[in-house]
Formats: structure tokens, sequence, C-alpha cells
């Protein structure tokens, strides 16, 4: 039988090409601040930074650029240089990449999330990301529910679910993006948000009609306060003023109808300009001036009307 040779297993390098530097790391440890010592400090980092890129490339493909990511590792070398003590005894590779490691990962936890959301959450997302991605290893299921993920875990359900929210807090929509299941029609994110807010209508009715209430007469403005602004009744403003429930009733008309008149005027005058401007811009080419011509209503379109003047004296109250 022969005998068997037992070799003794050779200490492999975590990186091969790793440069010769105790020298210098013991002589910049001597070296007071200034630029011999900057120059040194630079130099290793050039020696080193290879070992950096490779840290880097293990972090490809998460939604960062290579090139970010070798020159965010690329800054934590220049910080491992710095703090590094050879008189520790603790060689320069079990220091730097830790250093190294946890700039990359702070970059990922401070600056690439488009909704920033508090660490706890954000360590909660990397339990449940890696929870469901054990879970559904090899199968081709759908994602499993919380309850399962909880109790893979360890955790509780509210923190599950607070981390599977977080997931899709990394990276934002853009508002242009296409609605699932319907990029056939160009129905995009943009078109879900947002609502007709009909205040608008009440700001620009109070804003029309309060020129307007400061030229009536007094006994008319009197009326449009009580009925409009302390909502009293025709035959209330009746008894208050000494009249009769229907000339209030008249009052009321003429006021509003007057009211109306002028808001319409006022519309008319401000439009006129503009289609006077654009009368002449289309006017080369045409037969005719095109003065005194209405102007035309697209299809499907209806010309936009005044609001009546009551709810213009009841919005500006």
């Amino acid at each position: 039988m022969c005998p068997v040779r037992y070799r003794p297993q050779r200490t492999r390098h975590s990186h091969d090409d790793a440069p010769d530097t105790a020298e210098d790391f013991a002589r910049l440890a001597a070296l007071p601040e200034g630029p011999e010592r900057e120059e040194l400090s630079g130099r290793l980092v050039e020696a080193w930074l290879p070992m950096a890129h490779r840290l880097a490339a293990k972090y490809r493909n998460r939604g960062e650029s290579l090139e970010d990511l070798e020159q965010v590792a690329a800054l934590g070398l220049v910080k491992a240089v710095d703090r590094y003590d050879p008189a520790q005894g603790t060689p320069f590779v079990p220091f730097a990449v830790p250093t190294v490691t946890g700039e990359i990962r702070r970059h990922f936890r401070d600056h690439t999330w488009d909704v920033h959301v508090p660490r706890r959450v954000q360590e909660l997302r990397n339990k449940v990301r890696n929870a469901v991605r054990e879970l559904t290893a090899g199968l081709e299921e759908g994602p499993p529910p919380v309850a399962r993920i909880a109790e893979h875990t360890g955790m509780s359900e509210e923190d599950v679910a607070a981390g599977l929210e977080a997931l899709d807090s990394f990276r934002s929509l853009s508002l242009d993006a296409s609605v699932a299941g319907s990029a056939d029609d160009g129905f995009s994110l943009a078109d879900t948000l947002g609502a007709s807010e009909p205040e608008y209508d009440t700001v620009v009715a109070r804003e029309a009609v309060k020129p307007c209430l400061r030229e009536l007469p007094e006994r008319q403005r009197q009326v449009l306060y009580l009925r409009y602004f302390r909502d009293m009744t025709q035959s209330r403003i009746g008894e208050e003023l000494g009249i009769s429930q229907m000339h209030v009733s008249r009052l009321l008309s003429k006021s509003c109808e007057r009211i109306r008149r002028q808001v319409e005027h006022e519309r008319r005058a401000a439009r006129r300009p503009a289609e006077t401007n654009s009368s002449r811009t289309g006017r080369t080419g045409r037969t005719g001036t095109g003065r005194g011509t209405p102007r035309a209503t697209g299809a499907g379109q209806t010309p936009r009307r005044t609001p009546a003047a009551g709810s213009g004296v009841a919005a500006a109250a």
C-alpha cells in the first residue's frame, strides 16, 4: 500500500497582485503632515487601487454605474490608507477591505434611495428581500405571504410589511411611465394623479364680482350682503329694511343681472385684443380682413360661459 503524502496547504493571498507596501506604510506612519506625506499616501492609494475596483465590481448591477462605485471605493481606500497604523500588527488588506466595503454600503444607504426612508426600515427591507429570495428560490410561485416571511425571519408581521413597502422606495417611476396593462393606449402614471379642483372656479368668481359689488348703490349692496353674506331669507331682509319681500326679490334680481352684464363686458373687452392679434397673425393668404367674424369653436368644444352672478356673489361670501 502506497503511503499517502500530505502536502501542507499553501496560504493563498486574497489578492494575487497585492503590492508589497509594508515599508512604505511604516515610513508613512513616521512622516509628519506635509507634501512628502501626501505624495507617499497618493502612491499607496494608486498601488492598492485595483483591490478597491475589485470590491466595487461585487456591487455592480444594483442600480449604480460601475464608474460611480469605483469612485466611492477609491474614497474608502483613501480613508483606509490615512487611518492604517502598521504598529497594530494587522496587515493592510484585512484593515482596508471592511473600510472600502463599508464606504460602498454607506453610499447605497444614503445616496441611492429615490425616496429616503429611515435606516431601520432600510435594514428591514434587506432582511425581507433576502427572505423572499430564499423562499422563492427555484420556485415559480409568486411572492410568499407576509405571515410566511415573518415566520422565516423571526420578524413581526408589521416589520415585514414595512420592509415590503420599502422595496418600492429604492427607485421611483417617472410620471411619463405607462401604467401596467395600458402600454398600447398611452395611459401614463401622470393621468392617474390629480383631479379637478372646484374651488378654483370659486376663486375666479369671487375676484370677478368684487369690483362690481363696490359700484352698486348702497341699498342693493345691503340687500346682497344680508342675502349672501348673512344668509337671511327675503322675508327677513324685508322686515329688516322695512320693504316688501317682492321688492327684495326685484333688488336681488336687478343687482345680480347688473353684475353679470358687467363681468361679461369686462371679459369680452379682455378677450378682444387676443382675437385681434390672432386675426392679424392669420390674415396672410386669406380673403377679407376677418373683422367682425365671431370666434369659431372647435369640434367637441363649447364656448366658456360666465358663471351666474348670484353664484359669484355667494362665492365672495
